[in-house]
Parts: C-alpha cells; sequence; structure tokens
C-alpha cells in the first residue's frame, strides 16, 4: 500500500476509534427544548436582571446582603470561578453572561441562578446544612444548569401557549415572530420546574462540579442531608421549586460512572500544576 493511502488509512482508524469517547465525556442530555424559542433570551434575562437587582437591593435594606468579602460570600465565588468556565458547554450564551454570586442572610433553605448567570445562596442552606465545598458546588452546578438549559424560558413559553392555545403551536416554534405576545410579568423566582426539568438540572449539575474538580459524590449526601433537614420541620424553601422525588439519589448514583472521570481528571490536573 503507498505511504499516503496507509497515512490515510491510519488517520481515520484514529478518527473512528475516538469519536465514542468524545461522544460519551461526561453527561449529554441533548438539545434544549424548542419552546424555548418563543421567547426572546435577551428579554428574559433582562427580566431576571431587573428581578436580581430588586432581591439583593431589598436585601440589602434588612442588612441581609453579605458583603463581598464575607468568608462565606467569599467561598461561594471562588466556587463559582471554577464552575463558570464550564458553562459554555451547555449554552453558548454563558460565556456573555455578567455572572454574580452573593450570599443572603436568611434561614430558608434555598437557592437559585436566574436567566444570565445570577445566582444567589441563603444560608440556611449553605450554614445550616454545613455543606461541605463538594456539596456547594453540586447545589450551584444544579442551579446554573436551569438557567442554561433556560427552563425559565422554557416555563414562560409554555405558559403563554396555554393562554393563547396550543393549536398555534405549528406557527410558533422555531420562528418566534410571536413573541410579543408572551407576558414577561410576575416573579421568575416563583417559577416551579417539571421533573424533567430538575433531573436534567442535577446531572448538568453533577458533569459541572466534576469538571471543575470537585467529588460529584456529593451529590448524595446533599440530597441525604436536604431529606433530612426536611423530616426536621426546616424552612424548606429550596423544595417549593426543587421537589425531592424518592429516586433523586438513585439517578444521581446510576450517573456517577459518567463524570467520576472528569472529576479524576480534573484533580490530576491540579496536582500536575
Amino acid at each position: 500500500m503507498p505511504s499516503r493511502y496507509r497515512c490515510l488509512a491510519l488517520l481515520l482508524l484514529a478518527a473512528l476509534n475516538a469519536a465514542p469517547l468524545a461522544a460519551q465525556e461526561g453527561i449529554d442530555v441533548g438539545k434544549p427544548s424548542a419552546l424555548r424559542r418563543l421567547v426572546p433570551a435577551e428579554q428574559i434575562e433582562r427580566q431576571a436582571g431587573q428581578e436580581y437587582e430588586q432581591l439583593k437591593q431589598q436585601a440589602a435594606r434588612q442588612r441581609a446582603l453579605a458583603p463581598a468579602d464575607h468568608p462565606q460570600a467569599r467561598r461561594l465565588q471562588a466556587i463559582a470561578r471554577r464552575l463558570i468556565p464550564f458553562a459554555e458547554r451547555f449554552n453558548p450564551r454563558a460565556g456573555q453572561w455578567r455572572w454574580e454570586v452573593n450570599l443572603i442572610g436568611s434561614r430558608d433553605i434555598n437557592a437559585f441562578c436566574m436567566p444570565g448567570g445570577k445566582i444567589a445562596f441563603f444560608t440556611g442552606l449553605v450554614e445550616g446544612l454545613k455543606l461541605t465545598d463538594d456539596e456547594i458546588a453540586v447545589a450551584m452546578g444544579h442551579e446554573m444548569a436551569h438557567a442554561l438549559r433556560e427552563h425559565a424560558r422554557e416555563q414562560t413559553a409554555k405558559s403563554g401557549l396555554t393562554q393563547l392555545g396550543a393549536s398555534l403551536l405549528g406557527q410558533f416554534v422555531g420562528r418566534g415572530q410571536y413573541a410579543d405576545l408572551f407576558q414577561f410579568g410576575g416573579n421568575m423566582l416563583s417559577l416551579k420546574f417539571s421533573r424533567d426539568d430538575e433531573s436534567e438540572a442535577d446531572l448538568v449539575g453533577l458533569d459541572l462540579a466534576a469538571r471543575a474538580g470537585y467529588d460529584p459524590r456529593a451529590g448524595i449526601s446533599l440530597w441525604q442531608k436536604m431529606g433530612q433537614a426536611s423530616g426536621g420541620g426546616g424552612n424548606l424553601a429550596w423544595f417549593s421549586t426543587h421537589p425531592a422525588g424518592k429516586d433523586r439519589i438513585g439517578d444521581i448514583r446510576r450517573h456517577l460512572p459518567q463524570v467520576m472521570p472528569l472529576y479524576e481528571n480534573a484533580r490530576k490536573a491540579t496536582e500536575k500544576k
């Protein structure tokens, strides 16, 4: 066989062998819902930013907004800095977002990430449950996943379709020419995500945490702590928008083999530095 053909054959074989490995790396949750296209991303991110600022102002008036140099706030910011570089894997728009993370003093066991990368954690979650850095990373990754997968945008579209009539769906999807018909009123923090949204956020959160060098197995201990807090009658504001299904921990366990290699690779990379 001529040398040039032998080289081409070797390159083709290498490509065929490499393709499955690349496809299996980490969590693959597929494409996000096409319904989100009915709602302009810029508009919902702008509204989220406004609501976030209002929340910060309210917390500041109540002296509940932690200063940037607060030890727990700095801890959250450090974890976010490690997670954010991997966000574009799940949403290219994330590279344009002005990410922000704040700590709010409250007994509520709660956290969220609004569209556009606006993150908030409550002390009831961080300090009340005595979360480790790994557990915070998994929780933060989960919340970031809701924003990255544009679940709020999708829920807004679904709400609008319910009002306008599902028979118009075929005219909407992929075009967006009726986007001005959707209403953006209300509070984005009150949105309740579907069970599928929650499962997706769990898996994307594990992937983000693992790539950033945080142990994804902390997802198990995180939800065990949440379950214990629920049994103790804690102020579980998180459960109002993040229902804890009985199979949640089992689902996390089943997907650990997909993310543990990412975690091990991240640890090795850190050790080399």
